[in-house]
């Protein structure tokens, strides 16, 4: 802590100590949250939990000290001066871990996910991830911490043009928390507010307020002072303060690459410190760095062949502990192989961050300036980008581009006389190919696979015609963003008007991407490997439940393929192997298909690790990761005994877990725009059974008897009769709104009539609230979903009663309450299934 009196901090100690024993914890890890009064020195106990918690993970990551693991062996008997430091290899776990660094976390937050949902910081958790770092002093971590987190910033401020707000919306952003308040407190400094008066609005400590009044200073002192007038001293002091050389370039009006070879050519480059749970008073043995301005370096030199990997960065939307899996399973495989595995990530909720997954932990933020940083104190043999999500793959091309002049003598390096690292897998030249519309689609016709009927449009008129021309539907997205964000379907001229003056704002350097949507299509995913004789092998075909039109991250998924025809299987079969070999792939691959009837589109294609490679090994059972690291260092998929598709008698289903409880005011329905902030998955011979636990996995619990009340759109209605028919032969009883009732009874289907909210009570929320209906489908009409059926969705989801909003889904669900009825679930380890 920074601003606790030494009093304070041994007076929280006690009092831990005293809560735990009073509570009866014999042994393990405990969590006590206190709120403690800077004025009056008061303090209240706000919760204990007898467990490890998520600031469990963070303190383990910040101290070196493993709670959850030496929790464990006290459960099995050992007592705290039996079990040894695993860091210094000297000191028992009795001893208490003391730290000379200083640790800054910073959550991540995707308001921008869940329109509807005020951006307001309560009580009640609303992150979906976070980002650590680690400094010599407070400005130093708070800043690098800032970079980690992935958002466009590079520090506090001075790192891009940005237009200060009034005073009085800075009073009124420093009054409510929200995300953006750290950045509220900057601008209320730039334009003048003394600390008093912020401290006043926001109750931060004025010692927190006093070092970012600091920061500003530095940060006006580098926009009056050119780049070559800044010394050696001056320079060091800068970085100390946490500040990048992209915020160093920013307020010089210089680049980043000038900033470096000049920082450089001052010799001033970072040294890496040892975390030691012990403050440097014992020797530490484990490879655990971070990166501070001081003139020692504590890297411990290494004869090895060195590998790095490059993490993911903080969880988020669209970007999970799924590719964290794969940097795992990469550090794993290749240690075995002999390699001296070097892993960088800032994120400490993570398996990898851990100091024993690989053989060097660098927690520091994934930039260009820090990585290039720890490739010259290391100088691997090679780099892996492909593991770590788009994090790493935006730093494919400045990373190849040192690389290059790094070989050709041009640039500034610490060593010349080195060999010089590698990319390994995939080149980031064939990344891009994939990446880039235009390449990419002359690919395809060169190899005569179809895509969608799409365009570019740079304007409103643009994007008009193109819509007419390929006719609506239409699926739009910004061709600057990713993962989904501001992606939907559009069915009329209206909702692209309106998709265009309200969602994004189209420019000819940001143009709009318009693809065809493909109705009543079945998307399809599919992961496979390569290496680089040119074979490749499919790793698993996994057919969607949910129709195209669902983000592939929300929607549940099925491997093997339940439905697909046999011609249009040998399709996607043949289109993955001409594409990884066109590619040149080598390591994995997702390529993302849809099927309309017997048709098949390609949609896209990522010469990386997608989301679903954990998902598909646990699936098959084949380690896809680690196979992929090895074949990135020179091996193949012969050498390897991979050589065919894996067979499985069983079927495993992964469904998305989704967070609308914490975000009130959000629509419950899914499209194009990913939501969901983890998954799980059901396994079972049968595809209902395999569904039904994904189900109960995800927290939907499965109704196998009651009422079930059914309303859709025009467009659904046709499609719900064999749905609603499955469910009454099932023993249901079926209620629905006057439309919908109509068409069930049009094919001899009798159901109850419910009203609408504005047609009289009791009402279909009086029926909810009354718990009178044990399960909902409930599909919305397009964009202008209106208010009733949002009404509808959120009412249910706050009385936890099953609510579906697609067609394909609620035919899952019906399979799967049918299997349920028929007989009981049956428990059995992955083992058994995975022979």
């Amino acid at each position: 802590s920074q601003t606790l009196t030494d009093k304070e901090y041994q007076r929280l100690r006690d009092y831990s100590i005293q809560i735990i024993r009073e509570i009866g914890v014999e042994t393990g890890g405990s969590n006590i949250q206190f709120a403690t009064n800077p004025l009056s020195g008061d303090v209240i106990v706000i919760e204990m939990n007898p467990r490890v918690s998520r600031s469990s993970a963070l303190a383990s990551k910040a101290t070196g000290f493993p709670i959850a693991k030496f929790a464990a062996k006290l459960a099995v008997g050992y007592t705290l001066d039996e079990i040894p430091n695993d860091i210094t290899k000297k000191t028992p776990a009795s001893f208490e871990p003391t730290i000379d660094y200083v640790v800054t976390k910073i959550p991540r937050f995707a308001f921008e996910k869940f329109p509807g949902s005020e951006p307001v910081l309560t009580t009640q958790m609303k992150s979906v991830g976070e980002a650590m770092a680690i400094g010599r002093t407070f400005q130093e971590s708070f800043q690098k911490a800032l970079r980690s987190l992935e958002t466009g910033r590079f520090g506090w401020g001075c790192d891009k043009k940005e237009k200060l707000p009034s005073l009085e919306q800075v009073r009124s952003g420093l009054r409510t928390p929200n995300p953006e308040r750290i950045f509220t407190v900057h601008h209320a400094l730039v334009l003048g507010m003394t600390v008093e008066e912020i401290y006043e609005l926001t109750a931060i400590d004025p010692w927190f307020l006093d070092k970012f009044e600091e920061l500003v200073e530095t940060e006006k002192f580098l926009k009056r002072i050119p780049l070559p007038m800044i010394n050696k001293q001056q320079l060091w002091e800068i970085k100390r303060q946490g500040f990048s050389d992209r915020q160093i370039a920013f307020g010089t009006k210089t680049t980043e690459d000038e900033v470096r070879v000049y920082r450089k050519r001052l010799g001033v480059i970072p040294a890496y410190k040892l975390v030691d749970t012990c403050a440097a008073e014992f020797e530490a043995l484990t490879p655990y760095y971070y990166s501070t301005y001081e003139e020692e370096s504590e890297v411990l030199p290494s004869a090895q062949r060195k590998v790095m990997i490059l993490g993911g960065g903080p969880n988020r939307i669209g970007q999970g502990i799924e590719f964290d899996y794969c940097c795992c399973h990469a550090s794993y495989a290749l240690s075995k192989e002999g390699f001296e595995t070097i892993m960088v990530n800032s994120n400490p909720e993570t398996v990898s961050t851990d100091y024993d997954t690989s053989d060097r932990l660098y927690f520091e933020p994934l930039t260009k300036e820090d990585v290039l940083n720890i490739i010259e104190a290391e100088n691997p043999e090679g780099i892996i980008i492909q593991f770590g999500g788009q994090t790493p793959l935006k730093l494919a091309v400045p990373l190849q581009k040192y690389l290059e002049e790094l070989a050709a003598g041009t640039a500034s390096s610490t060593d010349n006389q080195l060999p010089i690292s590698k990319i390994w897998g995939t080149s980031p030249d064939s990344i891009d190919t994939a990446e880039d519309r235009e390449r990419f689609e002359k690919i395809l016709r060169e190899l005569d696979i179809k895509q969608p009927p799409n365009g570019i449009a740079r304007s409103y008129r643009e994007a008009l015609e193109i819509s007419r021309r390929i006719s609506y539907p239409v699926v739009v997205r910004p061709s600057y963003v990713l993962g989904g964000r501001a992606m939907e379907i559009v069915y009329s001229d209206m909702e692209l008007e309106r998709y265009m003056t309200f969602a994004v704002q189209v420019e000819p350097e940001h143009p709009i991407l318009i693809d065809k949507f493909l109705e009543n299509a079945v998307e399809v995913d599919v992961d496979a490997i390569a290496d680089h004789t040119g074979e490749v092998v499919i790793g698993g075909i996994m057919e969607h439940i949910e129709q195209a039109g669902i983000h592939s991250g929300d929607s549940a998924c099925s491997v093997p393929f339940t439905s697909l025809a046999a011609e249009a299987v040998e399709t996607i079969r043949n289109w993955t192997y001409q594409l990884a070999k066109a590619l040149k792939v080598v390591g994995l691959m997702n390529i993302q298909y849809a099927v309309q009837g017997e048709t098949v589109y390609i949609l896209e294609a990522n010469p990386r690790a997608s989301r679903t490679v954990p998902y598909v090994s646990k699936a098959t059972g084949v380690p896809l990761a680690g196979l992929a690291s090895r074949i990135m260092s020179g091996e193949t998929l012969e050498s390897l005994g991979l050589t065919e598709e894996p067979a499985l008698k069983h079927i495993a289903v992964k469904e998305a877990v989704l967070p609308f409880e914490k975000f009130a005011g959000t629509d419950t329905i899914l499209g194009p725009e990913m939501r969901s902030t983890g998954e799980v998955m059901g396994i079972d011979i049968d595809f209902g059974k395999a569904f039904a636990k994904a189900e109960l996995a995800a927290g939907q619990r499965l109704p196998l008897s009651g009422t079930v009340f059914v309303s859709t759109n025009d467009r659904d209605k046709p499609s719900v009769v064999p749905v609603v028919k499955d469910l009454i032969e099932l023993g249901f009883y079926v209620v629905a709104t006057e439309g919908t009732r109509k068409v069930l009874k049009q094919e001899g289907l009798e159901v109850e009539l419910v009203l609408k909210l504005h047609e009289g009570r009791p009402h279909v929320l009086d029926w909810i609230k009354n718990q009178e209906i044990q399960l909902i489908i409930n599909t919305p009409s397009g964009y202008d979903a209106h208010a009733e059926g949002r009404l509808i969705r959120r009412t249910a989801l706050g009385y936890k009663i099953p609510i579906i909003t697609t067609i394909a889904s609620a035919k899952a669900t019906a399979a799967a309450i049918s299997s349920l009825q028929s007989q009981p679930l049956e428990v059995k380890a992955l083992q058994d299934y995975i022979v």
